[in-house]
């Protein structure tokens, strides 16, 4: 068999390829959209087929790759049947197979954090994927999306815990590097669910979390809920950088990219003069043209020349290939992050503050 586990580092989501080794079948486990065309590479670079999709639940912290992947490999999509989401392939059941050559998944019904929450189980149970079901030392939270304690709680003892202790566990995010832990280790250790917690101590627990919404959400469920489907779509894969397509329409570079290729590119930073020259800096060699001056300043710029656009965040920048797209520009992207992620990343900056 082969596994893999994926990492998005925006949104702190695994995502997991299991692959049977002889027929080449392969599942992809919570796919991130900004992440699927470098899933679609690996499944290529592997020799394999993906046949699905599948969700664990409709997430509300980042929008699934489904969609785009469906598109690019002719994958199917599956999810929940209660998961309320539309424009899947299939619709599971508690206790459906998900076949990928002589192996399978089966899908465990695990509500509590949703409604629609699955649990998929190796076929030898050595491996289960929990989604947000169950953390390692942790869970899901339980007050939105028809989220319930008391059936988190139940699920977690009827369909995880009913596992071998050395079944390995596979959740769907970790925000402190941990990568896998087991059936027995959450039994003894889990500070919210292990076996010497009681229902009624973990619903009190549950109930005074005091979390906000997450901060992708009133983009990501609608998405999710269409499987990760966008408003608008394209089929340009650009070759000047290895760049990843926003849900919002908007092409992206990395940090680690621009920094090693600052010579190549023209960058173009749309904050204001004082901000240009403030406490963050700017990147080195970068053109200051505020985003409001952009459109009448755009013939200052060579066309042809790769453009990267930078602002504090990235949200001012992203509007601003927006607007250099409109004026003729093919090769522009976006600085993930903006100045905050280059400026906590350690790269050279001119100007700003040690």
């Amino acid at each position: 068999m082969i596994f893999r586990q994926l990492f998005d580092p925006q949104s702190s989501t695994y995502t997991y390829l299991i692959a049977e080794s002889a027929s080449r079948e392969a599942l992809l486990i919570d796919p991130v959209f900004e992440q699927a065309r470098r899933d679609a590479t690996l499944i290529q670079e592997l020799g394999l087929r993906l046949k699905y999709t599948l969700e664990t639940h409709v997430h509300a912290d980042h929008v699934t790759g489904a969609w785009l992947l469906k598109e690019k490999l002719g994958s199917r999509i599956a999810l929940s049947a209660a998961s309320g989401a539309q424009g899947a392939d299939v619709y599971l059941q508690p206790h459906d197979r998900i076949v990928f050559g002589r192996r399978h998944l089966e899908a465990r019904s695990s509500s509590g954090h949703t409604s629609g929450c699955m649990t998929y189980v190796l076929d030898d149970r050595t491996m289960a994927f929990s989604g947000d079901t169950l953390f390692i030392r942790g869970c899901g939270r339980t007050d939105f999306q028809g989220g319930d304690a008391r059936t988190l709680y139940r699920s977690v003892r009827e369909q995880i815990f009913t596992l071998p202790d050395r079944c390995l566990v596979y959740p769907g995010h970790d925000y402190r590097g941990l990568t896998v832990t087991s059936v027995g280790e959450e039994k003894l250790y889990n500070p919210r669910l292990a076996e010497s917690v009681g229902e009624s101590d973990f619903v009190g627990y549950m109930s005074n979390l005091g979390l906000p919404h997450p901060k992708q959400m009133d983009i990501a469920l609608p998405a999710n809920l269409k499987c990760g489907k966008p408003e608008k779509t394209t089929t340009l894969d650009p070759d000047w950088a290895p760049l990843t397509y926003t849900f919002g329409g908007i092409w992206e570079v990395q940090p680690h990219w621009l920094e090693e290729h600052l010579r190549e590119v023209q960058i173009v930073d749309v904050r204001e003069a004082d901000e240009f020259d403030g406490a963050l800096g700017h990147v080195p060699g970068a053109r200051l043209i505020p985003l409001a001056a952009l459109t009448a300043r755009v013939a200052e710029l060579s066309i042809a020349q790769p453009t990267v656009v930078v602002c504090r965040s990235g949200a001012r920048s992203a509007q601003a290939t927006a607007l250099l797209g409109k004026c003729g520009f093919e090769k522009v992207a976006n600085l993930s992050g903006g100045m905050l992620r280059w400026r906590a990343q350690r790269f050279a900056v001119e100007g700003g503050a040690d």
